[in-house]
């Protein structure tokens, strides 16, 4: 025997002789108060859901094997021997859905579920979705983007009105609109007069002033000298450049330009120096709408190693949390994201064929009968011009087939007038289903109130007038689906993701495959338990108890909060 195997079996020895372990892993003994241990596979089975009581790894069982217990005693290892006792080889506690995410995310932002539900533009995540996940104690973000900022105040103050006489949490959207920067500033405006104090940026590709000074205002440091936060940006990223951005302070150059133009104090500007912009950062995978398609496994295990280069750089003295979206639309993949050390997870795509959502009946139908695959990338209305995609759903939809023509032809000439006959009525035809002058002067009205910036800019360039024409078809399809216009199913813009077809094939046979049941609470909290049931599956699983195939299948069931 060599020498190191000795020194271990001596060690072993001593452990075993003190009562710690012995050879097979018995810490102690089980004995039963009643219901006895199962070993048995649908014994172990209907044991699993059983997540929150503390639950026993015995051994004993028929050849050896192992079971799970609950209740009874425990004994030390030195009463092993007492009749009826089994061998006990480890002792779980229970575990909460509540539990799964990061406690100072709950903390920070006053919430019972690391769970949030995410800005769906122009509207589809409606206040009724965002006050029904706060009074269920989750976060909720209102889709603006793309909407006017008369109908965003609106809806701010039927949020304020709703949730803060109960002290509940919510959020609005704040996008990135590198084509009407104007706009952006306005919302920021209109955010820090109205007291929005938690703002999901999306599609961000750089920092703008309007996100640094909606970050940096009203930072003040309490009597402890701590650093307070008044505003929340939740980063949503997919890029490790854009996530460095977030998770660094404020550029210098930015604040000093904010405090000279009296956006910012100096006192706001000195604080935001120690400080990361963003506390809340959520990593975008494969999600609907703007998305570069990453894994979130590899993509969220390199944020995660940046954040924590960061905070050791910057010496920050209080966490970045990091969440998870993109993908998520099974029990299975919410928990795969807090394995990976998610915060908290963003739902989005799954949330559009709820009962909140505003989204038509019509488009809610087609998200229910979409499978995995059926999902592609499109032009963006937003970034068009800067070949920027989105994903949607392809499945009863001509949308993506039609946009992409037209970014084609964008790309091939320089003017509306440098279409070739032919090709300029068949797009007028199949597409527009109007001639294009018509569509311009729907154009050109739609932007004397938005932007007047834009028509002056398409005066000069030929080729942005033919963008904008363009963009008519692609911002008219998202809003044909969220009315229903039936006339024009065939184009229907609905952002989506793969997690639909996960969804659907989750949800079938059960009271959540049907439309008319699918509320976002419902959903959420489906989510929510199911991913505690398969995290407890793995922690069993590692403990070498038997666990069968069908313990990882938690099916949908009526909840309540």
């Amino acid at each position: 025997m060599s020498k190191w195997k000795a020194k271990e079996r001596g060690e072993r020895m001593e452990q075993q002789s003190a009562g710690v372990w012995n050879a097979d892993g018995v810490i102690g003994g089980w004995q039963s108060g009643g219901e006895s241990p199962h070993f048995d596979t649908e014994g172990i089975k209907s044991s699993i859901s059983r997540i929150r009581e503390p639950i026993h790894i015995v051994s004993g069982g028929p050849n050896g094997s192992r079971g799970l217990a609950f209740g009874g005693t425990i004994h030390h290892s030195s009463q092993m021997a007492q009749q009826g006792n089994y061998p006990l080889l480890s002792s779980l506690p229970a575990i909460y859905p509540e539990w799964l995410g990061d406690r100072s995310f709950l903390q920070t932002h006053g919430l019972r579920f690391p769970y949030v539900i995410g800005e769906m533009a122009n509207g589809i995540a409606t206040t009724a979705m965002v006050i029904a996940a706060a009074k269920a104690g989750m976060l909720g973000f209102f889709g603006s983007a793309g909407l006017s900022p008369q109908r965003v105040a609106q809806a701010i103050d039927e949020l304020k009105a709703g949730l803060e006489p109960l002290g509940l949490p919510w959020g609005v959207n704040l996008i990135h609109s590198p084509s009407e920067t104007d706009r952006e500033e306005t919302n920021v405006d209109l955010y820090l007069e109205r007291g929005v104090t938690r703002m999901s940026a999306s599609a961000f590709m750089s920092l703008t002033p309007s996100i640094v000074r909606y970050a940096c205002s009203g930072l003040y440091l309490d009597e402890n000298g701590r650093i307070v936060r008044q505003n929340h940006v939740f980063a949503k990223i997919s890029r490790p450049e854009i996530a460095k951005l977030f998770m660094s302070p404020a550029p210098e150059d930015m604040l000093l330009n904010l405090v000279r133009s009296g956006k910012l104090t100096a006192g706001e500007a000195r604080l935001a120096s120690r400080i990361p912009l963003s506390e809340d950062i959520t990593v975008e995978s494969d999600s609907g709408g703007h998305t570069d398609n990453r894994p979130l496994g590899s993509l969220f295990s390199t944020i995660t190693a940046l954040r924590d280069e960061l905070t050791a750089l910057y010496r920050y003295d209080r966490p970045i949390r990091v969440g998870a979206a993109g993908g998520i639309g099974t029990p299975a993949a919410a928990a795969a994201a807090f394995a990976l050390g998610a915060a908290y997870i963003v739902t989005g795509t799954i949330n559009q064929a709820s009962l909140e959502s505003g989204l038509s009946d019509a488009g809610k139908q087609m998200l229910a009968k979409a499978d995995l695959a059926d999902v592609t990338m499109a032009p963006s209305a937003d970034m068009f011009e800067m070949g920027v995609k989105v994903q949607v759903l392809k499945r009863g939809t001509m949308f993506s087939v039609r946009a992409h023509r037209l970014f084609e032809v964008y790309r091939q000439f320089d003017s509306l007038d440098s279409i070739p006959m032919d090709q300029r009525a068949k797009l007028e035809k199949e597409i527009f289903q109007d001639s294009l002058e018509h569509i311009w002067d729907e154009t050109e009205r739609f932007f004397q109130n938005r932007d007047p910036q834009q028509l002056v800019r398409a005066k000069k360039d030929a080729k942005h007038r033919m963008a904008l024409v363009f963009r008519w078809y692609l911002g008219n399809a998202s809003r044909w689906a969220i009315q229903g216009t039936a006339e024009r199913r065939l184009d229907y813009q609905i952002w989506c993701g793969p997690a639909i077809g996960a969804f659907n094939a989750w949800t079938a046979g059960s009271f959540l495959e049907h439309p008319a049941n699918r509320s976002v609470v419902q959903i959420a909290l489906n989510i929510m338990e199911g991913a505690a049931v398969i995290t407890r599956v793995h922690q069993l699983r590692t403990y070498g108890v038997a666990v069968v195939p069908e313990a990882f299948k938690i099916s949908p069931r009526p909840m309540s909060v």
